[in-house]
């Protein structure tokens, strides 16, 4: 079962409550419905309710004060059918988010609603200091993630973020190193100065040196004007040097004594300048190879992983995919005037098994070229582009014939061991499940476990089981 609070469905239609009651329950949700002789707000307070599904009609009837009153609660709303209650009329009262739904009722859109509030709750905390809920969505608003890996990696911003240490992020290309760099930057006491990124890779190796340190009138041809570089922009401030590992062996002597004495000098210039500047560097690129290889200086390798940082790549953090479609998918939607409701559970689930080679950043793309061809409705497995349905297997989540067998041989290029572990437990839990027939009782008896247990890992996993 979820564990942050149950929904609370309010429909004089019994059907209609019967109905989305046996369907969410199915799904792992804890449900509750009104009691003849206990006051609305009285039950929910009761039954701890985040959600409540109304009707619009008997919302108005049973609790027209509920746009004021709600604010004690803080639940979330999901509006269906028609009636004299709108959204925009609670918001106006409300201190949280409204969803709308119209009847007949769609399950799969319903769903996908009641998924999208959850995130929107489990995005939450509480804040001890003010007594009041607040929303944890990013880090310094910019980082989205609530996995534990990201939970390890706001940690460790934080921690780093009150020291003037140099820092080297590194991470696979769009996993977010200059989103870090940046909530270093603004927790940390340097936030009213520049943070001045540089592109290490996208500047011609006879310009950088120019672009970083400046340099005098008449130093090289084409130099009619002193300018002033990337170092002195940042004074007091964060310079981020993005693609250190691109950066040639002459600059790298260069940077290295800056880091050494705090000082360097503009192209042409007879004397150095003091400067105060914390160095944040990122790369993709695997720096003790290039140190091996005498691509890249040892001593500078040390100078700048005084505090090392690795960003997670989005496929060993999938549980943070649901999260970053919504919070994409919501902004696209305001910035296009879509109206795309979300993202059907077979859709979802495709998305949340795909690789991921560009990680956030391709997912990133992919959301807002959605939103961009379909416009309205929910998106669907018919609606992803081809290579990331060309991967689809019965199961919602790829099983490869991956064992844990104590004779089994280490590749000679390695494993991860994570992936290793979560395709093993995916094949015994789909095993379990043939041997039962699908029938989930006595799978989680083969297992072990508990039914719910067993029930939120296929939720987790996005395991789906076929019987045919």
């Amino acid at each position: 079962m979820y564990e942050n609070g149950t929904i609370f469905i309010a429909d004089s239609d019994a059907k209609t409550r019967d109905l989305v009651s046996a369907f969410l329950t199915y799904q792992g949700h804890n449900i509750a419905a009104p009691e003849p002789n206990l006051p609305f707000f009285d039950a929910l307070e009761k039954n701890n309710v985040d959600i409540v599904i109304a009707d619009t009609g008997y919302l108005r009837k049973v609790a027209p004060d509920f746009g004021d009153k709600s604010q004690l609660l803080n639940p979330l709303l999901v509006l269906i059918g028609y009636g004299d209650v709108t959204a925009s009329e609670l918001k106006q009262h409300s201190s949280e988010t409204v969803f709308n739904l119209p009847k007949p009722l769609n399950l799969d859109e319903l769903e996908s609603l009641v998924l999208r509030a959850r995130e929107y709750q489990s995005m939450k905390i509480y804040d001890s200091s003010t007594g009041c809920v607040a929303n944890n969505k990013f880090l310094s608003g910019t980082m989205i993630g609530k996995s534990s890996p990201m939970q390890e990696l706001f940690e460790m911003i934080t921690k780093v973020a009150a020291s003037n240490a140099t820092v080297l992020i590194q991470g696979e290309s769009g996993t977010g190193k200059e989103l870090a760099a940046r909530a270093i930057h603004q927790l940390s006491d340097r936030h009213t100065k520049n943070f001045v990124p540089v592109n290490c890779a996208a500047i011609p190796d006879d310009l950088l040196e120019s672009e970083l340190f400046g340099h005098v009138k008449g130093s090289f041809t084409g130099a009619y004007a002193n300018r002033i570089g990337r170092f002195e922009m940042a004074d007091k401030g964060t310079l981020f040097l993005d693609e250190i590992g691109d950066m040639k062996a002459n600059l790298q002597v260069k940077l290295l004594r800056v880091l050494q004495n705090r000082e360097f000098e503009p192209v042409g210039a007879s004397k150095s300048q003091k400067v105060d500047v914390r160095i944040i560097a990122a790369t993709n690129k695997n720096l003790e190879e290039l140190v091996v290889s005498r691509d890249f200086r040892e001593d500078l390798y040390y100078r700048l992983s005084v505090i090392p940082i690795t960003i997670p790549p989005l496929r060993e953090r999938s549980e943070d995919i649901p999260l970053l479609i919504h919070t994409f998918l919501t902004r696209f939607n305001d910035d296009k005037r879509h109206a795309v409701k979300g993202f059907s559970r077979d859709a979802l689930g495709i998305l949340c098994n795909y690789v991921w080679p560009g990680n956030v950043r391709e997912l990133e793309n992919l959301v807002e070229r959605l939103v961009i061809l379909k416009g309205s409705g929910l998106i669907v497995p018919d609606d992803l582009p081809e290579k990331y349905l060309s991967g689809k297997q019965p199961s919602a989540v790829p099983v490869q014939s991956v064992t844990l067998q104590a004779d089994n041989v280490l590749p000679k290029d390695g494993i991860c061991l994570n992936s290793a572990v979560d395709e093993f437990e995916n094949n015994l839990i789909m095993q379990a499940l043939v041997r039962a027939g699908g029938n989930k009782k006595e799978a989680a008896l083969l297992l072990n476990l508990k039914r719910t247990t067993l029930i939120e890992k296929l939720k987790k996993k996005n395991l789906v089981f076929n019987e045919d």
